[in-house]
Protein backbone atom coordinates (compact mmCIF):
# COMPACT_ATOMS: atom_id res chain seq x y z
CA UNK A 1 0.00 0.00 0.00
CA UNK A 2 1.54 3.33 -1.32
CA UNK A 3 2.20 6.10 1.56
CA UNK A 4 0.35 9.67 0.71
CA UNK A 5 1.55 13.00 2.00
CA UNK A 6 -0.25 15.62 2.07
CA UNK A 7 0.89 19.45 3.05
CA UNK A 8 -1.07 20.63 6.18
CA UNK A 9 -3.23 23.64 4.93
CA UNK A 10 -5.82 23.99 6.87
CA UNK A 11 -7.39 24.32 10.74
CA UNK A 12 -8.82 20.74 10.63
CA UNK A 13 -5.30 19.07 9.07
CA UNK A 14 -3.63 21.36 11.44
CA UNK A 15 -5.41 20.10 14.52
CA UNK A 16 -4.94 16.75 13.60
CA UNK A 17 -1.42 17.38 13.02
CA UNK A 18 -1.39 18.84 16.60
CA UNK A 19 -3.01 16.00 18.05
CA UNK A 20 -1.16 13.02 16.06
CA UNK A 21 1.30 11.96 18.98
CA UNK A 22 -1.74 11.51 21.94
CA UNK A 23 -3.27 9.32 19.67
CA UNK A 24 -0.16 7.40 18.61
CA UNK A 25 1.08 7.43 21.98
CA UNK A 26 -2.84 6.85 23.86
CA UNK A 27 -2.42 5.11 27.62
CA UNK A 28 1.61 5.20 27.38
CA UNK A 29 3.43 4.96 30.48
CA UNK A 30 6.12 6.97 29.52
CA UNK A 31 4.87 9.85 26.69
CA UNK A 32 4.39 13.15 28.75
CA UNK A 33 1.86 14.85 26.33
CA UNK A 34 2.85 18.41 25.11
CA UNK A 35 0.49 20.91 26.22
CA UNK A 36 -1.66 22.06 23.50
CA UNK A 37 -2.22 25.62 23.30
CA UNK A 38 1.75 26.04 23.35
CA UNK A 39 2.29 23.52 20.27
CA UNK A 40 -0.55 25.48 18.60
CA UNK A 41 0.95 28.56 19.48
CA UNK A 42 4.79 27.24 18.24
CA UNK A 43 3.34 26.55 15.00
CA UNK A 44 0.85 28.87 14.32
CA UNK A 45 3.01 32.11 11.85
CA UNK A 46 0.92 34.92 13.25
CA UNK A 47 1.78 33.78 16.81
CA UNK A 48 5.64 32.62 17.00
CA UNK A 49 7.84 35.54 16.55
CA UNK A 50 10.21 33.13 15.31
CA UNK A 51 8.82 33.55 11.58
CA UNK A 52 10.07 36.87 11.66
CA UNK A 53 13.35 34.79 10.40
CA UNK A 54 11.99 31.35 9.89
CA UNK A 55 9.63 29.50 6.99
CA UNK A 56 7.98 26.19 7.94
CA UNK A 57 5.50 23.35 6.55
CA UNK A 58 3.76 20.90 8.36
CA UNK A 59 2.74 17.39 6.40
CA UNK A 60 0.78 14.66 7.44
CA UNK A 61 1.18 10.83 6.22
CA UNK A 62 -1.47 8.50 5.11
CA UNK A 63 -1.92 4.66 4.97
CA UNK A 64 -5.26 3.10 4.07
CA UNK A 65 -6.80 6.34 4.26
CA UNK A 66 -5.56 7.15 7.78
CA UNK A 67 -2.83 9.37 9.02
CA UNK A 68 0.38 7.68 10.08
CA UNK A 69 2.74 10.04 10.63
CA UNK A 70 3.61 14.21 10.65
CA UNK A 71 6.37 16.06 10.13
CA UNK A 72 7.37 19.77 10.53
CA UNK A 73 10.69 21.21 8.40
CA UNK A 74 11.86 24.55 9.42
CA UNK A 75 13.86 26.96 7.45
CA UNK A 76 15.85 28.62 9.49
CA UNK A 77 17.65 31.46 8.00
CA UNK A 78 19.09 32.68 11.80
CA UNK A 79 20.61 29.59 12.45
CA UNK A 80 21.85 30.06 8.45
CA UNK A 81 23.45 33.31 9.44
CA UNK A 82 24.37 32.75 12.94
CA UNK A 83 26.32 28.91 11.71
CA UNK A 84 27.44 29.33 8.47
CA UNK A 85 25.78 25.79 7.89
CA UNK A 86 23.05 25.44 4.73
CA UNK A 87 20.74 23.37 6.83
CA UNK A 88 17.44 22.50 6.78
CA UNK A 89 15.45 21.42 10.34
CA UNK A 90 12.84 18.92 10.58
CA UNK A 91 10.74 18.51 13.82
CA UNK A 92 7.57 17.43 15.07
CA UNK A 93 8.16 13.82 13.87
CA UNK A 94 5.77 11.25 14.62
CA UNK A 95 4.97 7.96 12.65
CA UNK A 96 3.06 4.47 13.09
CA UNK A 97 5.93 1.60 12.88
CA UNK A 98 6.63 1.11 9.27
CA UNK A 99 9.89 2.38 7.64
CA UNK A 100 8.08 3.29 4.53
CA UNK A 101 5.98 5.84 6.48
CA UNK A 102 8.99 7.74 8.43
CA UNK A 103 11.26 7.15 4.55
CA UNK A 104 8.17 9.12 3.07
CA UNK A 105 7.90 12.05 5.68
CA UNK A 106 12.22 12.77 5.58
CA UNK A 107 11.49 12.48 1.73
CA UNK A 108 9.49 14.92 1.55
CA UNK A 109 11.02 17.51 3.77
CA UNK A 110 14.17 16.61 2.15
CA UNK A 111 12.75 17.57 -1.50
CA UNK A 112 11.62 20.84 0.01
CA UNK A 113 16.00 21.29 1.58
CA UNK A 114 17.14 20.96 -1.93
CA UNK A 115 14.42 23.23 -2.86
CA UNK A 116 15.97 26.02 -0.96
CA UNK A 117 19.23 24.68 -1.65
CA UNK A 118 19.99 23.58 1.13
CA UNK A 119 22.96 20.69 1.98
CA UNK A 120 21.57 18.68 4.75
CA UNK A 121 19.11 17.98 6.54
CA UNK A 122 19.53 17.94 10.73
CA UNK A 123 16.80 17.66 13.22
CA UNK A 124 14.74 16.62 15.59
CA UNK A 125 15.04 20.84 16.16
CA UNK A 126 12.75 23.42 17.07
CA UNK A 127 12.14 26.72 16.25
CA UNK A 128 14.91 28.08 19.51
CA UNK A 129 16.29 26.44 21.75
CA UNK A 130 13.24 27.01 23.74
CA UNK A 131 11.34 23.76 21.72
CA UNK A 132 12.09 20.60 22.17
CA UNK A 133 14.97 18.77 20.77
CA UNK A 134 16.54 15.46 19.93
CA UNK A 135 14.92 12.12 19.50
CA UNK A 136 15.41 9.68 22.34
CA UNK A 137 18.15 6.75 21.39
CA UNK A 138 18.31 5.51 25.30
CA UNK A 139 15.89 5.38 27.97
CA UNK A 140 12.54 4.35 26.46
CA UNK A 141 11.62 3.39 29.64
CA UNK A 142 11.92 6.01 31.54
CA UNK A 143 9.16 9.12 31.98
CA UNK A 144 9.76 11.64 30.08
CA UNK A 145 9.02 15.53 31.14
CA UNK A 146 7.63 18.64 29.98
CA UNK A 147 10.27 19.86 28.44
CA UNK A 148 11.31 16.74 26.34
CA UNK A 149 10.42 14.60 22.98
CA UNK A 150 9.31 11.10 24.25
CA UNK A 151 9.50 8.28 21.11
CA UNK A 152 9.36 4.41 20.56
CA UNK A 153 12.39 2.47 19.68
CA UNK A 154 11.92 2.60 16.29
CA UNK A 155 11.86 6.09 15.79
CA UNK A 156 16.27 6.28 15.54
CA UNK A 157 16.02 2.60 13.87
CA UNK A 158 13.99 3.80 11.06
CA UNK A 159 16.29 7.26 10.50
CA UNK A 160 19.80 5.47 10.60
CA UNK A 161 18.29 3.21 7.96
CA UNK A 162 17.57 6.02 5.79
CA UNK A 163 20.97 7.48 5.66
CA UNK A 164 20.64 9.53 9.10
CA UNK A 165 23.79 9.82 11.50
CA UNK A 166 24.79 10.81 14.39
CA UNK A 167 25.06 14.81 14.69
CA UNK A 168 25.05 15.50 18.33
CA UNK A 169 23.31 13.87 21.60
CA UNK A 170 22.02 15.24 24.60
CA UNK A 171 22.10 13.40 28.03
CA UNK A 172 19.37 13.71 31.33
CA UNK A 173 20.44 12.74 34.53
CA UNK A 174 17.87 11.79 37.40
CA UNK A 175 19.81 12.86 40.24
CA UNK A 176 18.55 12.07 43.98
CA UNK A 177 17.84 14.83 46.44
CA UNK A 178 19.36 14.24 49.96
CA UNK A 179 16.92 14.95 53.13
CA UNK A 180 18.93 17.78 54.39
CA UNK A 181 21.36 20.89 52.68
CA UNK A 182 24.58 19.47 51.54
CA UNK A 183 27.05 21.15 54.10
CA UNK A 184 29.75 21.46 51.14
CA UNK A 185 27.99 23.41 48.70
CA UNK A 186 26.80 26.13 51.38
CA UNK A 187 30.45 26.26 52.12
CA UNK A 188 31.53 26.12 48.89
CA UNK A 189 28.87 29.16 47.80
CA UNK A 190 29.81 31.38 50.44
CA UNK A 191 33.46 31.34 49.76
CA UNK A 192 32.11 32.31 46.51
CA UNK A 193 29.97 35.03 47.21
CA UNK A 194 33.31 36.70 49.30
CA UNK A 195 35.09 36.27 46.40
CA UNK A 196 33.03 37.80 43.88
CA UNK A 197 30.88 40.13 45.85
CA UNK A 198 27.87 38.39 44.47
CA UNK A 199 24.72 37.71 45.97
CA UNK A 200 21.14 35.47 45.76
CA UNK A 201 18.20 37.84 44.38
CA UNK A 202 15.13 37.78 47.20
CA UNK A 203 11.92 37.72 45.28
CA UNK A 204 8.87 36.09 46.51
CA UNK A 205 6.13 36.50 44.07
CA UNK A 206 6.26 36.46 40.25
CA UNK A 207 5.33 40.51 40.18
CA UNK A 208 8.52 41.04 42.19
CA UNK A 209 10.11 38.45 39.28
CA UNK A 210 8.39 39.48 36.24
CA UNK A 211 11.09 42.86 35.76
CA UNK A 212 14.04 40.71 35.81
CA UNK A 213 12.56 38.63 33.42
CA UNK A 214 14.03 40.46 30.10
CA UNK A 215 17.79 40.85 31.63
CA UNK A 216 17.73 37.03 32.43
CA UNK A 217 17.11 35.95 28.64
CA UNK A 218 19.53 38.32 27.81
CA UNK A 219 21.78 36.45 30.40
CA UNK A 220 20.76 32.99 28.95
CA UNK A 221 21.40 34.41 24.73
CA UNK A 222 25.01 35.28 25.87
CA UNK A 223 25.35 31.73 27.66
CA UNK A 224 24.04 29.76 25.10
CA UNK A 225 25.84 31.53 22.31
CA UNK A 226 28.32 28.93 21.50
CA UNK A 227 26.09 26.04 22.62
CA UNK A 228 25.22 24.14 19.25
CA UNK A 229 22.85 25.13 16.91
CA UNK A 230 21.90 28.10 19.15
CA UNK A 231 20.27 30.98 17.91
CA UNK A 232 20.12 34.47 19.48
CA UNK A 233 16.48 34.81 20.62
CA UNK A 234 15.07 38.54 19.53
CA UNK A 235 13.01 41.15 21.83
CA UNK A 236 10.17 39.89 20.46
CA UNK A 237 10.45 36.09 21.08
CA UNK A 238 11.73 37.84 24.61
CA UNK A 239 8.91 38.78 25.31
CA UNK A 240 6.47 36.47 24.06
CA UNK A 241 8.79 33.96 26.43
CA UNK A 242 8.53 35.86 29.57
CA UNK A 243 4.86 36.44 29.22
CA UNK A 244 4.59 32.11 28.70
CA UNK A 245 6.31 30.86 30.95
CA UNK A 246 7.16 33.58 34.15
CA UNK A 247 3.60 33.74 35.04
CA UNK A 248 3.54 29.52 35.87
CA UNK A 249 7.12 29.60 37.78
CA UNK A 250 7.10 29.57 41.62
CA UNK A 251 9.86 32.32 42.47
CA UNK A 252 10.90 29.60 45.44
CA UNK A 253 12.03 27.41 42.57
CA UNK A 254 14.00 29.92 40.42
CA UNK A 255 17.64 31.68 41.80
CA UNK A 256 18.79 34.91 40.33
CA UNK A 257 22.62 36.00 41.40
CA UNK A 258 23.80 39.49 40.86
CA UNK A 259 26.88 41.07 41.17
CA UNK A 260 27.79 44.35 43.21
CA UNK A 261 26.26 46.32 40.11
CA UNK A 262 22.69 44.22 40.97
CA UNK A 263 23.40 43.21 37.65
CA UNK A 264 22.32 39.32 36.91
CA UNK A 265 25.20 37.17 36.01
CA UNK A 266 23.40 33.68 36.34
CA UNK A 267 20.18 32.25 37.15
CA UNK A 268 18.68 28.91 37.27
CA UNK A 269 14.51 27.50 36.66
CA UNK A 270 12.85 25.08 38.03
CA UNK A 271 9.87 23.27 38.74
CA UNK A 272 8.08 20.94 40.09
CA UNK A 273 7.68 18.10 37.80
CA UNK A 274 4.49 18.24 35.60
CA UNK A 275 5.07 15.05 33.92
CA UNK A 276 1.77 12.71 35.71
CA UNK A 277 -0.20 16.11 35.65
CA UNK A 278 0.27 16.35 31.65
CA UNK A 279 -0.40 12.44 31.35
CA UNK A 280 -3.84 12.94 33.25
CA UNK A 281 -4.76 15.96 31.16
CA UNK A 282 -3.69 14.65 27.66
CA UNK A 283 -1.95 18.02 27.63
CA UNK A 284 -5.20 20.24 27.89
CA UNK A 285 -5.55 22.58 30.19
CA UNK A 286 -9.18 23.26 30.62
CA UNK A 287 -11.64 22.14 31.17
CA UNK A 288 -9.75 20.51 33.92
CA UNK A 289 -6.41 20.42 32.69
CA UNK A 290 -5.54 22.87 34.95
CA UNK A 291 -6.36 21.61 38.01
CA UNK A 292 -4.17 18.73 37.45
CA UNK A 293 -0.93 20.98 37.15
CA UNK A 294 -2.26 23.25 40.18
CA UNK A 295 -2.18 20.20 41.99
CA UNK A 296 1.04 18.87 40.99
CA UNK A 297 2.63 22.85 42.06
CA UNK A 298 1.51 22.17 45.41
CA UNK A 299 2.33 18.78 46.12
CA UNK A 300 4.78 16.92 44.14
CA UNK A 301 8.15 14.79 45.18
CA UNK A 302 9.94 15.34 41.80
CA UNK A 303 10.86 18.25 39.96
CA UNK A 304 12.69 19.67 36.86
CA UNK A 305 15.42 21.29 36.43
CA UNK A 306 14.92 23.68 32.97
CA UNK A 307 17.26 26.45 32.18
CA UNK A 308 20.60 27.39 33.68
CA UNK A 309 22.59 30.52 32.34
CA UNK A 310 26.24 32.20 33.81
CA UNK A 311 27.67 34.97 31.75
CA UNK A 312 30.79 33.55 29.73
CA UNK A 313 33.23 35.93 32.58
CA UNK A 314 31.98 34.40 35.43
CA UNK A 315 31.86 30.41 34.26
CA UNK A 316 34.25 28.11 35.64
CA UNK A 317 34.23 30.42 39.34
CA UNK A 318 32.16 28.63 41.24
CA UNK A 319 28.84 31.10 40.79
CA UNK A 320 26.66 27.35 39.92
CA UNK A 321 27.39 26.94 43.70
CA UNK A 322 24.95 29.63 44.42
CA UNK A 323 22.04 28.46 42.39
CA UNK A 324 22.53 24.57 43.77
CA UNK A 325 22.63 26.10 47.41
CA UNK A 326 19.10 28.02 46.40
CA UNK A 327 17.40 25.13 44.51
CA UNK A 328 18.61 22.57 47.24
CA UNK A 329 17.41 24.40 49.94
CA UNK A 330 14.09 24.55 48.19
CA UNK A 331 13.71 20.98 46.96
CA UNK A 332 14.55 20.08 50.63
CA UNK A 333 11.52 22.61 51.93
CA UNK A 334 9.42 21.54 49.81
CA UNK A 335 9.80 17.74 50.07
CA UNK A 336 11.10 16.96 46.60
CA UNK A 337 12.99 13.66 45.99
CA UNK A 338 13.62 13.03 42.57
CA UNK A 339 14.99 15.37 39.79
CA UNK A 340 15.27 15.93 36.21
CA UNK A 341 18.16 17.95 34.90
CA UNK A 342 16.32 17.48 31.29
CA UNK A 343 18.78 17.65 28.22
CA UNK A 344 22.52 18.41 28.34
CA UNK A 345 24.86 18.77 25.40
CA UNK A 346 26.90 15.71 26.26
CA UNK A 347 30.14 18.03 25.27
CA UNK A 348 29.11 20.43 28.10
CA UNK A 349 31.03 19.56 30.67
CA UNK A 350 30.21 22.80 32.73
CA UNK A 351 26.87 21.97 33.40
CA UNK A 352 27.37 18.29 34.49
CA UNK A 353 30.16 18.81 36.92
CA UNK A 354 27.47 20.57 38.83
CA UNK A 355 25.64 17.22 39.59
CA UNK A 356 29.26 16.05 41.07
CA UNK A 357 28.03 16.17 44.76
CA UNK A 358 24.80 14.25 44.38
CA UNK A 359 23.82 10.26 43.83
CA UNK A 360 22.71 10.71 40.27
CA UNK A 361 22.51 8.20 37.14
CA UNK A 362 22.74 9.44 33.37
CA UNK A 363 19.31 7.46 32.24
CA UNK A 364 18.41 9.33 29.40
CA UNK A 365 20.01 10.04 25.41
CA UNK A 366 18.81 11.76 23.00
CA UNK A 367 20.00 12.86 19.73
CA UNK A 368 20.26 15.32 16.59
CA UNK A 369 20.66 13.57 13.26
CA UNK A 370 22.04 15.12 10.23
CA UNK A 371 21.62 13.65 6.53
CA UNK A 372 24.05 15.40 3.66
CA UNK A 373 21.86 16.30 0.72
Amino acid sequence: MSILIKEVKDKKHFKQFISFPNKLYKGHQYFVPSIKKDEIKTLSKDKNPAFDYCESKLWLAYKNGKIAGRIAGIYNKGHIERWGKSQLRFGWIDFIEDENVASALLATVEKWAKEKKMDSVIGPLGFTDMDKSGMLVEGFEELGTMATLYNFPYYPKYLEKYGYSKDIDWVEYQIKIPDEPLPIIEKFANRVKKQHEIRLLEVKTNKELLPWANEMFHVLCKSYNVLYGFVPLSEKQILEYTKQYISMIDPDFIAIVLNESDKIIAFGITMPSFSKALQKSQGKLFPFGIFHLMKALKKNNAADLYLIGILPEYQGKGVGALIMEKIGNVFVKKGIKIAESNPELETNNKVQTQWKFFEKRQHKRRRCFIKKL
